[in-house]
Order: C-alpha cells, then sequence, then structure tokens
C-alpha cells in the first residue's frame, strides 16, 4: 500500500456554461501510473465526485492506481446522451493531460457505481459511436475507449428496470430511467431506451469487465448486472461477476478491504504495461 496525493476540482471541460471538474487521487510513487475515471451514483440526479472518497477512491489509489473522480451533469441540466458524453470527455481528459499527472495513458480504465456504473459500461460498449462521444472537452482529438470496465451494481436494460405494476406504481417512487430521458413513461419511448442500454451494446469487442451486485439490492435487482454479463460471454467478450452476499444497493460490503482489493487485481491486471488485450 502507497500513499496517495490528491489534487481537487481539477477543470476536464466547459459545456452549456458550466465548468465540469474531477478530482485525481494519484499514488505518491515515481514513473507514471496506471488511471481508471471514477463516475459516482445518485439516479443521475444528485451525488458527487467526492462521494466515498476516503473507504473507496482513496483505498483502491492505495493499491497503486491513479482515479480521476469526475462530476458530470444531470439530467435536470441535460437530459442522455449528455452524461455518457461527458463521461467520455473524462477519458479523453486523462489521455490529453495525463503526462503532466505522470499517468499512464496507454491503457485507461473507467468505474462506475450505480448510475455511475451505467455510464461506465456505456463508455466500455459505444467507442466511436457518433452519437455518444459528444465534443465536450477539449481533447476531441483523443481516444475514448477503454481496456477495463468496473461496473458496481448499475443498470443494463433501462425498459426492464424501469417497469412497474400497477402496484408498485402506488408504493415505490418513480423509475429513475425517466429523469435521465426526460420523459414521464420510459416504456412509451422504448426504443430510444433499449438503445441507451448496455446490454443492447454488447459486442465480441468490449473489454475486459469486472461486474459487482448485492443480492439484497431494492433499487437495482442483481438481474441487471448478471443479465450483462451474461451477454458479455455470449459474445466471447471477457466478463467477471461477483454477487456479493447480503449487501444492499451502496452497501458497506463493497467497500471492504478486500473488494477493493479485487477490484484494483482487476484493474492492475489488465492496465499495466504488457496486459493482455
Amino acid at each position: 500500500m502507497v500513499t496517495v496525493e490528491s489534487h481537487s476540482d481539477i477543470p476536464y471541460a466547459e459545456v452549456d456554461g458550466t465548468t465540469l471538474t474531477l478530482d485525481l487521487h494519484r499514488p505518491a510513487v515515481s514513473g507514471p501510473v496506471p488511471v481508471v475515471a471514477f463516475l459516482h451514483g445518485g439516479a443521475w440526479q444528485v451525488g458527487d465526485k467526492s462521494d466515498h472518497a476516503p473507504e473507496r477512491l482513496l483505498a483502491l489509489a492505495a493499491h497503486g492506481i491513479a482515479v480521476a473522480s469526475a462530476n458530470y451533469r444531470f439530467a435536470a441540466q441535460a437530459t442522455y446522451p449528455a452524461q455518457v458524453h461527458d463521461a467520455k470527455a473524462v477519458v479523453r481528459w486523462i489521455r490529453g493531460h495525463g503526462s503532466e499527472w505522470d499517468l499512464a495513458t496507454g491503457r485507461v480504465g473507467v468505474w462506475g457505481a450505480s448510475a455511475g456504473a451505467y455510464l461506465a459500461s456505456m463508455v466500455g460498449l459505444t467507442p466511436g459511436d457518433d452519437e455518444l462521444e459528444g465534443r465536450v472537452g477539449e481533447n476531441v482529438d483523443q481516444p475514448s475507449d477503454v481496456q477495463a470496465v468496473v461496473s458496481w451494481f448499475g443498470q443494463s436494460d433501462l425498459v426492464t428496470n424501469a417497469r412497474r405494476t400497477w402496484l408498485e406504481k402506488e408504493l415505490l417512487a418513480p423509475p429513475v430511467e425517466q429523469g435521465l430521458f426526460g420523459v414521464d413513461d420510459v416504456a412509451a419511448h422504448a426504443e430510444t431506451a433499449r438503445m441507451a442500454s448496455p446490454l443492447f451494446r454488447v459486442t465480441p469487442a468490449a473489454p475486459p469487465f469486472l461486474i459487482a451486485h448485492g443480492d439484497r439490492d431494492r433499487i437495482t435487482p442483481s438481474s441487471e448486472s448478471q443479465a450483462l454479463h451474461d451477454a458479455l460471454v455470449r459474445a466471447g467478450a471477457p466478463s467477471t461477476f461477483l454477487l456479493l452476499g447480503g449487501a444492499g444497493h451502496e452497501g458497506p460490503e463493497f467497500d471492504r478491504p478486500d473488494h477493493i482489493a479485487q477490484t484494483a487485481a482487476f484493474l492492475l491486471s489488465h492496465l499495466t504495461e504488457g496486459a493482455a488485450a
């Protein structure tokens, strides 16, 4: 384990009059270090790049991986695909400015929790997609492809995850997917939501995935992650699925030292120089 140096509120893009920033947590070692972009959760409506920093972001960086934790536009500011555009801009910023921070940018990872896991998956599965690349930030000449994806309790099928029975509609909060698209009923826009779902973006060319979910998740069922894992495996893409017993949505089990160590080991195996493609 190594000491970590943190640098806060680094601008990575200006868009719609808003300055988007990231926090960089870098291992205090000499020479270029592997780097992963992190995207926080919060239903695309709340949350911050500093959420869970001590037990999650700094803990992972202590394993020798720089973590660039970024804010992105919420759905109240801009609806889909703005959030994907912002997430890709983070990866391009890393590639464009990594040398200034002694980051190894030949292989970049992306990691997210909940809504951030959805964004991380979309970044990993849609390199070069004209609609989803966007023009956010000043590093549009840089590629946004990534070589490893870590998805914690994220959505994979926005149509299925937004479904409610009549009783569920009475008892539960509206599906969070409605806010992402700025609509009252996702089912009425099923084709748009389907094309915006990681499950339907899987190809054999997908980068390696590490997918983790809790079996007590009452916000996004573990079947969402299981379906994404199964689709990746069927396509011939590398995927590992971890089901955490007793863990709910954003449960503390995800930030246990052993789980952080597993996540770090996965990233190091795919982001270090000479790692398998």
